[in-house]
């Protein structure tokens, strides 16, 4: 009988420098973000390192010591002294020279160590050397998660073509960690006035990015001719779910709209953009939209690329603005929300704050406290759990009610002979009353201006086109 094997997780370390301006608060909530990006990517943080610093060390990130450290814990040796005096300052020339372990020591366990912040390729590069394990920046773990969860041929091309733009200066040092043949360059034996292998490697990363942008600009071109006959059209109206990674918008999404759509307690678990129709439906009918998640120090690249994901939160009629309640940093997820929406144009849409997961705060008296403070600070927002049906009541009658505002009353006469068109009256409008007489039936409706101008109209020709065959 075959044994199930399990394979074992993927084992990484995370570290950090906490620099001077940033608060305790701060920097625990980022290395705790990072540890959430490290398990979305499948790795196991078994060891955080952290090192107060003025300023980040130009060479490799992390002081001689910190990396000295570091590097025995990979290789699996014991510990050093935990109050051995750090090397001074004077001794940063030493922090090029490394020991290479001996055949003696076992694998390292740790595979990938994870940092805090973005380092230059020169810093990545003596890092590795000094600690012996691959080392990936909070950038390139972004853009790694982001490559594994897109879907859709726009997200794979936007990015693809981020990636290739933070990889294409860090060519040169991987050509350096290559050695000699890094530095070879094309034709006989390697000599001639041929390209090196890294130069031809950059020209490469140019060419695609400049097909990608070439791509991606066609596919901008199909969106804005797609927007404007929807434009030209009667559409419904449209309300868009923004907010921090894992404020579980998926979730408040799958309750407003009965819908399977994906929910999973990871970062970055929804990258393309998902639509469905608000239940039970309303008039008007209001489209829903989850939207990818924001994040702290969200790669330039990322931020450009995917403003047409995020488009659906410009063309959106309203943003339902969502936070998680319950995480103790949430106002720093606030701001990082508001920064993107200033980024990519979208802070004019009106928008209502939700403060959801109020049911993962703790306790009945946690969870009453929290509620009443954020009553208290954010009068116009909800406090509500998007697991609680009853609080997802509560917000589509206030979604309903905000759509609502700008509906009108009208009358409408339908004569027997155009009675096709009363389907589109019960699809387009709120029916308020009907009755009826010989020559007809008579509506008494509420809905867009928009929509009863187009039927008013439909209607008058179908009186016309019935008195001309009269």
């Amino acid at each position: 009988m075959p044994i199930d094997t399990i394979e074992a997780p993927k084992l990484a370390a995370v570290a950090s420098v906490h620099l001077p301006n940033v608060t305790d608060l701060e920097f625990e909530a980022s290395l705790t973000e990072l540890r959430e990006l490290a398990k979305t990517l499948g790795y196991k943080v078994v060891r955080t390192f952290a090192q107060n610093r003025n300023t980040f060390d130009t060479t490799g990130y992390l002081g001689i010591g910190k990396r000295q450290e570091i590097r025995a814990y990979v290789a699996g040796e014991l510990q050093p002294d935990r109050d051995a005096e750090e090397p001074t300052e004077e001794q940063v020339v030493a922090e090029q020279v490394v020991v290479e372990p001996t055949g003696e020591i076992e694998a390292p366990a740790i595979e990938v160590l994870f940092v805090d912040h973005e380092i230059s390729p020169s810093q990545a590069r003596n890092l590795e050397r000094a600690v012996g394990c691959e080392v990936m920046d909070r950038t390139m773990l972004i853009l790694e998660i982001f490559r594994r969860n897109a879907r859709t041929r726009v997200a794979v091309a936007q990015v693809e073509m981020a990636r290739l733009g933070y990889m294409a200066p860090r060519l040169r040092e991987a050509a350096k960690l290559a050695g000699p043949q890094g530095r070879q360059r094309s034709g006989v034996g390697g000599r001639g006035a041929g390209e090196s292998h890294t130069e031809l490697d950059r020209r490469k990363v140019r060419d695609r990015i400049a097909a990608l942008q070439q791509e991606i600009a066609a596919m901008h071109v199909e969106r804005e001719t797609q927007r404007a006959r929807r434009q030209g059209s009667e559409r419904p109206s449209t309300l868009a779910l923004v907010g921090y990674t894992n404020a579980g918008k998926s979730t408040l999404m799958r309750a407003l709209t009965g819908s399977d759509v994906l929910v999973a307690n990871k970062l970055f678990a929804t990258l393309d953009t998902t639509v469905r129709v608000l239940e039970p439906e309303s008039v008007p009918r209001v489209l829903v939209t989850d939207t990818v998640g924001f994040i702290k120090n969200l790669p330039h690249g990322l931020v450009e690329s995917f403003k047409s994901t995020l488009e659906e939160a410009l063309d959106a009629s309203l943003l339902l603005h969502v936070i998680d309640a319950s995480d103790p940093g949430f106002e720093r997820q606030l701001e990082v929300t508001e920064d993107v929406l200033r980024d990519i144009h979208a802070d004019h849409v009106p928008r209502i704050k939700i403060f959801n997961k109020i049911d993962d705060v703790g306790d009945v008296e946690a969870e009453s406290d929290r509620a009443a403070a954020l009553r208290g600070k954010y009068p116009d927002a909800l406090v509500m759990s998007a697991l609680r049906p009853a609080d997802v009541s509560r917000l589509h009658g206030l979604i309903v009610s905000r759509f609502q505002r700008d509906l009108v009353e009208a009358k409408l006469f339908v004569p027997w002979t155009a009675q096709r068109l009363r389907g589109e009256i019960f699809t387009q409008c709120e029916v308020l009353s009907e009755r009826a007489d010989a020559d007809g039936a008579f509506f008494q409706v509420r809905g867009a201006a928009r929509a009863i101008d187009r039927l008013q109209e439909q209607l008058g020709s179908a009186r016309i086109a019935a008195d001309d065959r009269a």
